[in-house]
């Protein structure tokens, strides 16, 4: 049961990780290159494409990083479901 409670409690937190960089996209971006940079320093740099590529990863799915992206006003990520990409008179 011991296991049970701890990943109960991981799942809390990162349920609350996921709420904070879904309001505060600019500030989970800083934090997710502040860890990538960290991350890269301790292994030095052997593992460079495998870190950025996780944190742009983080930060697509958290929509943070890039202007324009993640969720738009029509609550879809990237402008899905919109007009765009179907063909003029469908």
């Amino acid at each position: 049961m011991p296991l049970f409670r701890k990943l109960a409690t991981l799942a809390g937190a990162a349920e609350a990780a996921r709420r904070y960089a879904k309001k505060n996209p600019d500030k989970a971006a800083r934090f997710v290159d502040q860890a990538a940079q960290f991350v890269d320093k301790q292994t030095k740099g052997r593992y460079s494409g495998q870190i950025d590529g996780a944190a742009r990863k983080v930060k697509d799915a958290a929509g943070a990083g890039r202007p324009g992206q993640g969720r738009q006003a029509d609550g879809y990520p990237g402008g899905y479901g919109t007009d765009r990409g179907r063909r003029p008179g469908s």
